[in-house]
């Protein structure tokens, strides 16, 4: 799915067309570079996180990680703040779907219903 989104301060059209193993893949080396800047070794960043060493290499190599290790990874590396803003703030394209969103904010459960 490509969403097209129109940024106001450049003034240009940007098309999200990242896969989703483009952005774990991101989000790997990522983790990687935060690691790597601190100069702690896979090792240390187990011990400060609780997450195995392996599963460190595994994500860094293959992408492959639990969301619960993943978080406790970003924690032991400072960005609780910047997991604890993800998915935050509505996000929509449309004045409809912001309509949307201010008419469904209190909701406790969704439709059946796709509107692709």
């Amino acid at each position: 799915m490509t969403f097209n989104r129109y940024h106001s301060m450049s003034n240009l059209y940007t098309f999200e067309t990242e896969s989703l193993d483009d952005l774990i893949s991101l989000l790997s080396q990522n983790l990687q570079k935060r690691r790597l800047e601190k100069g702690l070794s896979r090792d240390a960043l187990s011990m400060m996180s609780g997450v195995p060493a392996p599963t460190i290499a595994k994500f860094e190599q293959k992408h492959v990680i639990s969301l619960r290790s993943f978080i406790a990874l970003a924690k032991a590396l400072g960005y609780t703040d910047e997991i604890k803003q993800l998915l935050s703030k509505p996000i929509y394209d449309t004045i409809e779907e912001l309509e949307t969103i201010k008419h469904n904010k209190n909701r406790k459960r969704g439709t059946n219903e796709f509107k692709g």
